[in-house]
């Protein structure tokens, strides 16, 4: 069994459907699909030992299946410099989560680096019942849910697809660079929504993909946070 296979059969074999986001992460590395590196600690010792052995700054984020909105949740830590930084926000997550999500399952907290600022994006995939897989890109971060500046293309893409898509937005302007903006690489952009279309068409398990945001700069990407749910159940909770 490759890695794909490998957490998608622990996954099913655990009576679940949605893969944390560490196991999201390793999915999409695995396919060639680079994430920002992402280790889950267990507890404070380990959070603060992943933060050094990482590098400072370091994002912290509550680490649980119940919960798809972690910011909401105040389960979101960044730009922490330092150990009593890293110690201080790996407290002040839990103690949120445990407050404002009382009872849902905490499997602790990611650590990973802090990737610099860009232009922010999203890559989705959502099952539709008469097409199939359908692809979807546009502006990211809470930007998606304020403009909803998103456009969709039934898997699988073609070249011409990706441009298409990337250009159709209302944002498009701001990835070839506005007032401050940097610029973003385009072909690698498109190079992305062929390498998702291509792993969503050939893992018909995969019922949703959420990578949100992901932050785009003239030479490349970074995938900050991703999110997948499995074929099998009800939808998974959003909270």
């Amino acid at each position: 069994m490759d890695t794909k296979e490998k957490i998608f059969a622990q996954v099913k074999k655990e009576g679940r459907t949605v893969l944390t986001e560490i196991e999201s992460k390793e999915v999409l590395n695995s396919v060639g699909i680079k994430t920002v590196e992402t280790r889950q600690a267990s507890s404070k010792e380990e959070a603060i030992a992943f933060s050094k052995q990482i590098g400072y700054p370091v994002v912290m984020k509550i680490a649980s299946p119940d919960i798809s909105h972690k910011s909401d949740a105040g389960g979101v830590k960044t730009g922490l410099k330092n150990e009593a930084e890293a110690a201080g926000a790996y407290d002040a997550i839990l103690a949120s989560i445990r407050k404002n999500c009382p009872g849902v399952k905490i499997d602790g907290v990611s650590v990973q680096s802090m990737a610099r600022p860009g232009t922010e994006i999203i890559v989705g995939m959502f099952k539709d019942l008469q097409f199939g897989p359908v692809l979807m890109f546009g502006l990211g971060g809470v930007l998606v849910e304020v403009l909803k500046d998103v456009c969709f293309r039934v898997v699988p893409l073609m070249p011409r697809d990706a441009r298409e898509m990337i250009k159709e937005i209302k944002g498009y302007p701001l990835l070839k660079g506005y007032r401050g903006f940097e610029p973003a690489d385009i072909p690698f952009l498109e190079g992305l929504l062929l390498r998702i279309s291509d792993f969503c068409e050939k893992s018909p398990e995969v019922k949703e993909l959420d990578l949100n945001p992901i932050f785009v700069y003239k030479d490349g990407a970074a995938i900050v946070d991703a999110r997948m749910v499995l074929e099998g159940s009800a939808p998974p909770p959003s909270k």
